[in-house]
């Protein structure tokens, strides 16, 4: 029943062969929040002043259909999601909306806003072209 068996030094070897040793690796918390002070941080600094502001100064109804893309040299790109109320917004920013917003966040370097069409779903960054 048991004409394999050679040994304990045969079962031995088998066991330290199949439990290899793996390297360590290295720890991420430094280089975690490294990437967090030079990434997240920096930019909701800005873009987190720049939001606040949108909300104060944009109406609520009209906000809902926005979303922040992105703030790259001065200029916030903003996505709005129908026709109606990318016009709604250009003729808002063209009374004066623009110029508060600049004046409100100068410090965040703001330029100018450029808005687009578009739609955005959590999770998902799905554009689409009018």
């Amino acid at each position: 029943m048991f004409e394999h068996y050679r040994g304990d030094s045969e079962l031995r070897r088998l066991v330290a062969a199949k439990a290899a040793a793996h390297p360590m690796a290295g720890k991420l918390g430094a280089d975690v929040v490294q990437f967090f002070k030079q990434s997240v941080d920096k930019r909701q600094r800005k873009f987190g002043k720049i939001a606040k502001c949108w909300e104060v100064l944009v109406p609520q109804k009209l906000a809902e259909h926005c979303a922040l893309e992105s703030l790259h040299r001065g200029q916030l790109t903003v996505i709005v999601d129908s026709s109606s109320h990318l016009y709604e917004l250009k003729q808002m920013l063209l009374e004066g909306l623009e110029r508060q917003l600049m004046l409100s966040c100068q410090s965040a370097g703001l330029k100018k806003v450029i808005l687009k069409p578009g739609r955005w779903y959590e999770g998902a960054a799905a554009q689409v072209r009018w």
